[in-house]
């Protein structure tokens, strides 16, 4: 009868797991929380990814788009004809003031034409469900699902529209998406699904209504395989220039897909970094109790290499206790992640609009997680391993030597007569072992850090609310035209009802080059006094406009290696299409965007025009707003409309929000880690003085006494790790607002006292717990057990 054998070493490694379970699964809860981060983070990037890839490649998704006043349909044979032009398609587009059911305020819709043959050409709508407009039907329309869904449209429902100066209603025939319009984006930087919305109509209706038969004003354009995108979009503009085009311009300059890009990348980069910081205080932890395990091990660890084990085997044996603890929390973490990737999944799918977003756990992704963690416990072990193989066996079957008593800062200073014996002895205790003190004091500092890093965000969401949202922009209601207006008219519009103040605004296209970059962007021309829309500077206090320089944002002026004083070529991309050299006075920091101002009578001397307006700021007495908005669903001249609140709504519900999400799981995970920091730094220092407290006992100290002197050490610690935690909790905020920030939002480095008053009161907390714990422990401590053995 054959009977099964564990290995000697195995059946120590399952004593030694089970005796130190405590530690073992504060271990595994660290790693679980790594683990789950990354997997939840990793994986919906990659649903998001693939559901983007699968979606753009199945609805034709253009590869490079343009916008013209008016162009002839025989146009679109002669850009076909362009070497790398795959696919060419030439529509109508219009902005329409919308009055929308159950909306006070006026919204805004981009009238869209449907291709002639049904299912055919790019940017394809996908029904969700309803059917398609009959051909040459003006009032029959497919309208998009997010702004169906937050104005509670249905088919068969009717919208007010005013197209091309006269009012029509539009009657609801079907809910449809479109991979164009996964983030519907006009005006504002962000969605707003409540006050505009994308509609499709038959082309040959749209076109009849706005007098553009034969013609088109949108143009979409696939390349052929490994064709060049700025090639084509070259040869683009110098056709289409004398149609009125501002640019063509590449897939990654449309908005709704660069809005999609910037939320990707910060996907990408949270569930890298953030996993890694988790993952490096794993290494940390194992490191730091391995070195204190193969201490207290010393004797034992000699007498196995007496026997013959060799460095390899005694080492391997200390590598498996790290693994085993951690693949433990690894296999949890994969299964937590994988259940909140799910529920980011089922959150993503409001956000953004494909016809199927599922979370799928990929076999890298699994197999990466376990890697990761692997690598993370054999990192932490090899280290502490190797001090004590080096031991030969005759000196490590020696304890370690007792400290040599040498007079330390306390009795040099005589001060030792006027502090209590515990306290003195807590305080030796530290000095003698520094390395160990400071090891412990960096392990809590970690976990002050990670609570740091989990709610700032908080901090720089309320700082971007507040400085774009309440200081710079003090409009009710921003106004646009459908196109330039005098400024007189503008002007005008404060004797409309509840309006407090106007101040006209306008805007121009431009292509600014410096040296060999350049980049498209707006130059937005505001008065010379104005109160409703304010740029700042760092200190925020308001910045005057130059007569006759430029100022720029700070990511653009990054972006194009600008300093203040350097001269700028400004191309302008409609009227006359002159290029100006223009000085840049004076470079700003937003949160939101890549803008450029100038002073709206410098802009229009510089296009030797008159001035004119492209829009309005109003402030509006709020008494009076329903009436206004009455009045302004009426006003042909105006395409659409922005509400500050509803901005903040917008960016709220979408940056803000998914950042919220990500922040809350962060924090939870924080709290986890830190309370196993914590309970792993009073177990160990347990462990290394439970012969020195059963000594104590056994010399005549009480129970409370030798307590104190362990959790006080403890206290010592923790107080020391307070500061050391919030530096290095500003490092790691620092780090993270550098990765996270894109062109469209830049998250600021902004963090709160009460964040970092409640990142202290956590740890404060865990450590409490974890001494109430230990005190416990330190009841139950058998002293004939202890000093019988060295463990």
């Amino acid at each position: 009868m054959t009977t099964f054998m564990i290995p000697t070493l195995d059946r120590k490694l399952i004593r030694d797991v089970w005796r130190m379970r405590g530690q073992a699964i504060a271990i595994a809860i660290v790693v679980m929380c790594g683990i789950a981060s990354f997997v939840t983070l990793r994986g919906s990037y990659e649903a998001m990814l693939a559901s983007q890839a699968s979606y753009y490649e199945q609805y034709r998704f253009a590869d490079v788009f343009a916008n013209v006043k008016r162009a002839p349909v025989t146009l679109l044979g002669r850009i076909q004809e362009f070497p790398g032009a795959n696919e060419v398609q030439g529509r109508v587009v219009f902005e329409a003031t919308l009055d929308v059911p159950g909306l006070d305020e006026p919204a805004s819709g981009r009238l869209v034409s449907l291709p002639i043959q049904p299912g055919k050409g790019l940017n394809r709508v996908h029904i969700r469900y309803g059917r398609l407009p009959q051909a040459g039907n003006l009032s029959e329309v497919l309208v998009s699902e997010a702004f169906a869904q937050a104005n509670k449209l249905q088919p068969g429902h009717t919208i007010g529209a005013i197209i091309n100066g006269r009012k029509e209603r539009l009657h609801i025939v079907g809910i449809a998406i479109s991979p164009e319009f996964i983030n519907e984006i006009s005006g504002s930087s962000f969605p707003d699904h409540r006050r505009f919305g994308v509609m499709w109509m038959d082309h040959e209706a749209l076109s009849s209504a706005l007098n553009m038969r034969d013609s088109f004003n949108d143009l979409s354009l696939v390349l052929a395989p490994k064709a060049s995108a700025s090639q084509v979009i070259e040869r683009l503009d110098k056709l289409l220039a004398v149609y009125g085009s501002l640019g063509a311009y590449a897939r990654d300059e449309q908005l709704s897909h660069n809005f999609l890009t910037n939320e990707l990348n910060q996907t990408r980069v949270s569930g890298t970094v953030i996993p890694a910081i988790f993952l490096g205080v794993v290494a940390f932890l194992i490191h730091n109790i391995l070195l204190r395990i193969t201490t207290l091990q010393r004797a034992q660890i000699a007498l196995l290499k007496s026997f013959g084990y060799s460095d390899t085997s005694v080492g391997l044996h200390y590598v498996k206790f790290a693994l085993l603890t951690v693949m433990l929390g690894c296999l949890v973490g994969i299964g937590l992640g994988t259940w909140l990737g799910h529920g980011l999944a089922s959150i993503h799918a409001e956000f953004y609009h494909f016809p199927r977003l599922e979370f799928s756990l990929s076999l890298q992704t699994v197999i990466a997680s376990v890697l990761i963690a692997c690598l993370s416990a054999i990192f932490g072990a090899s280290l502490a391993v190797m001090r004590v193989l080096r031991l030969a066996p005759a000196e490590a079957m020696h304890p370690e030597s007792p400290a040599r008593f040498r007079p330390g800062p306390l009795e040099r200073l005589g001060l030792q007569r006027m502090i209590p014996l515990v306290v003195r002895m807590m305080l030796r205790g530290l000095e003698r072992k520094p390395l160990k003190a400071l090891l412990s004091v960096l392990g809590l500092s970690l976990a002050v850090s990670l609570m740091v890093v989990g709610q700032y965000s908080f901090d720089a969401l309320d700082e971007v609310i507040r400085l774009q949202f309440r200081t710079a922009q003090r409009d009710d209601l921003t106004v646009r035209f459908n196109e330039a207006k005098n400024i007189g008219i503008a002007e005008n519009l404060a004797s409309l009802p509840g309006v407090l103040r106007v101040e006209p605004y306008g805007n121009a296209p431009v292509k600014i080059k410096f040296r060999h970059r350049s980049k498209k962007t707006v130059i937005i021309a505001l008065p010379h006094r104005r109160e409703l829309r304010r740029i700042l500077d760092e200190n925020e206090n308001p910045v005057a406009l130059p007569h006759d320089g430029i100022v720029l944002t700070k990511k653009f002026s990054e972006i194009l290696g600008v300093r203040i004083g350097d001269t700028v070529d400004v191309e302008f991309m409609e009227g006359k299409r002159k290029t100006a050299a223009v000085v840049v006075n004076n470079i700003i920091d937003e949160p939101i965007g890549t803008l450029t101002y100038m002073d709206i009578n410098a802009l229009s001397g510089l296009l030797e025009e008159s001035v004119t307006a492209n829009g309005a700021f109003l402030s509006v007495d709020p008494l009076h707003q329903s009436a206004l908005y009455r009045k302004l669903k009426e006003v042909p001249a105006i395409s659409s409309l922005n509400l500050r609140e509803a901005t903040l709504e917008s960016f709220l519900a979408t940056v803000a929000e998914n950042m919220r999400i990500n922040t809350v799981v962060l924090i939870v995970f924080a709290c986890a880690i830190t309370g196993g920091i914590v309970y792993n730094s009073a177990r160990i220092a347990l462990s290394e003085h439970a012969i020195e407290l059963a000594s104590l006992r056994i010399l005549g100290f009480t129970k409370n006494e030798v307590g104190a002197i362990l959790l006080g050490e403890q206290a010592i610690l923790t107080v020391l790790a307070i500061p050391f935690g919030c530096l290095l909790g500003y490092g790691l905020a620092g780090l993270l607002s550098v990765l996270l920030s894109q062109e469209l939002f830049r998250i600021p480095l902004v963090v709160s006292t009460e964040t970092f008053l409640s990142s202290v009161l956590v740890l404060l907390v865990s450590a409490v717990l974890a001494a109430l714990m230990v005190w416990r422990q330190v009841q139950q401590l058998n002293m004939i057990e202890v000093l019988k053995t060295r463990e």
